[in-house]
């Protein structure tokens, strides 16, 4: 019996969900940092731009993004099913990232652009933060069931 069997129905429900919006999220994300780093400006619905010419710590951004984050949330989710332990430590720090630098680009959308708050501005900023606490969140209620099975 695979630990996903173990789970409660609403926890096997819940973590399909999460792990298709995460990589929907993760994908999106890809695709948007490949066009930054082909030094395309890439315009965001509060009114800036990742322009890596213009802000060199975008390309930064875009090439961790490229090369570590997407790849390790994208392998997060093949893991749960292949070796389900390696991909919940790998989904949990991705969770952790998602907080983390979704809060910080919420943060300086809201301070330094003043934004329209849009469908479109929502997934853009702050969706990351709330799909990484939903995966912490479900991480810390399942913790014995996933963990120690």
């Amino acid at each position: 019996m695979s630990v996903i069997q173990k789970l409660s129905l609403p926890s096997q429900v819940s973590l399909y969900v999460l792990l298709g919006l995460m990589g929907l999220f993760a994908l999106l994300l890809l695709f948007w940092q490949v066009m930054v780093l082909k030094g395309r400006a890439m315009k965001n619905p509060d009114g800036s731009a990742d322009d890596w010419h213009d802000q060199k710590a975008h390309y930064g951004m875009a090439f961790a993004d490229v090369l570590l984050a997407c790849p390790a949330i994208l392998a997060g989710i093949v893991l749960v099913f292949a070796a389900p332990r390696w991909g919940y430590y790998l989904l949990a720090l991705s969770g952790f990232w998602f907080v983390w630098t979704n809060t910080m680009t919420t943060a300086n959308s809201l301070r330094f652009e003043k934004p329209r708050i849009t469908p479109a501005w929502f997934i853009t900023f702050p969706l990351g933060t709330i799909l990484g606490l939903a995966y912490i969140v479900w991480s810390v209620i399942n913790f014995d069931a996933i963990y120690f099975p």
